[in-house]
C-alpha cells in the first residue's frame, strides 16, 4: 500500500468530492434562462429542470451505504466521481429536455453519494483531536463549490452575446464540470482506503499500518484495541437488533434538523426574499453571490477552527439561537410590513450562525456518532432524511409565501420565518437534551455513548 503524505493530504483530495457536491448543485442557477430558451419550457418544466438534480441525490444517498460498505469508502467516491463526469458530459451535449433531465439526475446521484461519504472517510481516517476540523473542511468544500461555479458561469457568460449563450454557453457551463470531476477522479487513486473499512475487511496490517501514518507520532495501541474490540460486533444484522433505534433517530433529527430551520430557503430563493426587503437598485443576484456567499464561507472557516476547541454543542446551540432569532425578526418585520434594508443583518447573522454550527457541525456528528458496524447503513439512513428534508422545505416556500395563499394574507408573509424559527428553537433544546460531546474522543470510544441505559434519557455530557 502506498502510504498517503499526511491526513490533511487524504482530506483535501477528498473533500473535492464536496466541492463538487457544490459545483453541481449550483451550475444550473447561471443557465436556467438559456435552456428555458432552448428548449422553450413552461414554469414547471423549468423547475423540474433546476430541481431533477434532486431526485438522484435521494436515489444516491438510499445507495451509498451499501455502497461504501461493499466497495469501500474510496470505492464509492470513485463511483461518485465517474457519475460527475458522465454528467457533465451528458449535459452540455443533449438536444433533447429529457435527456438533458436525466444527467442531471445521474449527477444527482453522484451528489448523493458524495455527501455522504466524503465526511465519512475523512472522519475515519482523521485524529480524535482534530476530527472536527478536518470533517469541517468537506462543509468548506461544498460553499467553495458553489462560488467557484458562480464566477464560472459569469465568466462564461461573457464570451458571446445572448443568443450565443442561448445556444453554446449553456452547454459549456455544465461541461465545465469535466476539469474538476476529472481531477477529483485522479487523485482518489493517490489515496488508500480508510483503516476501519480495512480492519473490517479483515486486511489488519494495512489498517494498522494506516492508522500509525495519520496519528504522527501518537500512540495508536490503545485505538487499535478499541477497533479490535468494535469489530468483534457482528457487522450483519439491523440497526435496531443491535439495539442503535435511538442514536440513528438521534442521526434523524440532526439531518432533518439542518434543513427545517430554512438554510434553503435563503440559497435557493435570496434574491426574491432580499428584493422583498429593499426598493435598493442593488444587484440583488450579485448581492446574494458577494455577501451570502462571503458569510457563508468566512464562519464555516470560523467552525473549522473553533469546533474542537469549543465542542460540538456549544457552536449548535448557540447558532441554532442565533438563527431562531433571526428568522423570528425577519417573520415579525414581514408581519408588521416593517420591511427595510435593515433586514439585511438578519440574513447576514443568519447565514453565519449556520455556517458556524448547523452546517459544518452536523456533517461532522453524523460522521462520528454511528458505531463502526452500522455507520454506513446509518449514516445513509440520516442523509436520505436529510435530502427528503431539502425537498419538502424547497417545495412548501414558495407555496407559504405565495401572495395569494390564505397564510400570505393572514400573517403578511411573517409565517415561514415564524415556523423556521420555532424550529431554530427546538434544535436548542433537542441538542441540549439529547445530543453529547464528542470532541477528542475516537469513533470506537463513542461508541460506549450508546448503551441502552444511555439513551432510554438525557445522554452523559462527559
Amino acid at each position: 500500500m502506498k502510504q498517503p503524505a499526511n491526513v490533511l493530504h487524504l482530506t483535501l483530495v477528498v473533500a473535492l468530492g464536496g466541492l463538487l457536491f457544490g459545483y453541481d448543485t449550483a451550475v444550473i442557477s447561471g443557465a436556467t434562462e438559456a435552456l428555458q430558451t432552448y428548449f422553450s419550457l413552461d414554469a414547471a418544466e423549468l423547475g423540474f429542470a433546476a430541481s431533477s438534480a434532486l431526485i438522484g441525490c435521494v436515489i444516491g444517498a438510499i445507495f451509498a451505504g451499501g455502497l461504501s460498505a461493499r466497495y469501500g469508502r474510496r470505492g464509492a467516491l470513485i463511483i461518485a466521481a465517474l457519475l460527475f463526469l458522465i454528467s457533465a458530459i451528458g449535459s452540455a451535449i443533449p438536444e433533447n429536455y429529457w435527456v438533458f433531465i436525466l444527467y442531471r439526475v445521474i449527477g444527482g446521484v453522484g451528489v448523493g453519494i458524495a455527501s455522504m461519504v466524503s465526511p465519512m472517510y475523512i472522519a475515519e481516517v482523521a485524529p480524535p483531536q482534530r476530527r472536527g476540523s478536518l470533517v469541517s473542511c468537506n462543509q468548506f468544500a461544498i460553499i467553495f463549490g458553489m462560488l467557484v461555479v458562480y464566477f464560472v458561469n459569469y465568466g462564461i457568460a461573457q464570451l458571446g452575446s445572448e443568443i450565443w449563450l442561448n445556444t453554446m454557453g449553456w452547454r459549456l457551463m455544465f461541461g465545465s464540470e469535466v476539469l474538476p470531476a476529472g481531477i477529483f477522479l485522479l487523485l482518489l487513486f493517490t489515496v488508500p482506503e480508510t483503516p476501519r473499512w480495512l480492519a473490517m475487511q479483515g486486511r489488519h496490517q494495512e489498517a494498522r499500518t494506516l492508522l500509525k501514518a495519520v496519528n504522527k507520532g501518537a500512540d495508536i495501541e490503545s485505538q487499535w484495541q478499541d477497533i479490535q474490540v468494535s469489530l468483534q460486533e457482528k457487522t450483519t444484522g439491523g440497526i435496531v437488533s443491535k439495539g442503535l433505534l435511538g442514536v440513528l433517530i438521534i442521526g434523524i433529527m440532526l439531518s432533518v434538523l439542518q434543513q427545517v430551520t430554512g438554510i434553503n430557503v435563503f440559497l435557493y430563493y435570496a434574491p426574491t426574499i432580499l428584493k422583498g426587503f429593499s426598493e435598493s437598485s442593488i444587484d440583488i443576484a450579485l448581492l446574494q453571490t458577494i455577501l451570502v456567499g462571503a458569510v457563508n464561507l468566512t464562519f464555516t472557516v470560523v467552525a473549522i477552527f473553533t469546533v474542537d476547541r469549543f465542542g460540538r454543542r456549544p457552536l449548535m446551540m448557540i447558532g441554532a439561537g442565533i438563527m431562531a432569532i433571526s428568522m423570528l425578526a425577519i417573520g415579525t418585520a414581514a408581519y408588521m410590513n416593517a420591511i427595510g434594508g435593515y433586514l439585511l443583518v438578519f440574513v447576514l447573522g443568519y447565514i453565519a450562525a449556520f455556517a458556524l454550527s448547523l452546517g459544518p457541525v452536523t456533517w461532522v456528528l453524523l460522521s462520528e456518532i454511528f458505531p463502526n458496524s452500522v455507520r454506513s447503513k446509518a449514516l445513509s439512513i440520516a442523509v436520505f432524511a436529510q435530502w427528503f428534508a431539502n425537498f419538502v422545505v424547497s417545495q412548501t416556500f414558495p407555496m407559504m409565501n405565495d401572495h395569494s395563499s390564505w397564510l400570505y394574507q393572514t400573517y403578511n408573509g411573517g409565517f415561514p420565518f415564524w415556523l423556521y424559527g420555532v424550529m431554530g428553537i427546538f434544535t436548542v433544546y433537542f441538542v441540549y437534551r439529547w445530543v453529547p460531546e464528542t470532541k477528542g474522543k475516537s469513533l470506537e470510544q463513542l461508541e460506549s455513548l450508546w448503551t441502552p441505559a444511555e439513551v432510554k434519557g438525557k445522554a452523559e455530557y462527559v
